[in-house]
């Protein structure tokens, strides 16, 4: 008999609210772990690439969500990804929980510096690291407008 898969309500993981891209690939699962948000998803058969572990592209996408949210979070506004870079260490088995805690490295007037450690079973399986503009009055009203930034 197969396992059930790991269910992060039962652990404490908060539903997501997501929407868009992100609303497609998800859930993506939040949890308040030593005053930090920590992040997770169960990795499903949509996740799947050829070889039948987790596509690279959904680390990626997992991370760039996750580090987005902690740099918003230490910006107090929105971010955009300028720059963000992933080392693949080893594969994500499909029906495992893929956590990740963000951490701000630095935050400046106007760059917020972002890395983490994807893990399961406190394994680590990828490392990121990344930086967030964070957006001004006039960048936020073009977005809005749907004028390119």
């Amino acid at each position: 008999m197969k396992p059930l898969p790991f269910d992060p309500a039962v652990h404490g993981w908060q539903p997501p609210s997501d929407h868009g891209f992100v609303e497609l690939v998800g859930p993506i699962w939040t949890k308040l772990q030593d005053g930090a948000l920590a992040h997770g998803f169960v990795a499903q058969p949509k996740h799947a690439n050829l070889m039948n572990v987790v596509q690279g592209g959904m680390l990626m996408t997992f991370a760039d969500r996750a580090m987005g949210l902690a740099a918003r979070r230490a910006s107090d506004g929105s971010v955009v990804t300028v720059q963000f870079d992933m080392g693949f260490i080893r594969p994500a088995h499909l029906g495992s929980f893929v956590e990740l805690l963000p951490h701000v490295v630095r935050k400046t007037k106007t760059l917020v510096f972002v890395r983490g450690e994807l893990t399961v079973a406190h394994q680590v399986i990828a490392t990121a690291h990344g930086v967030w503009k964070i957006l001004d009055a006039r960048e936020i009203s073009e977005i809005d407008a749907g004028k390119r930034v």
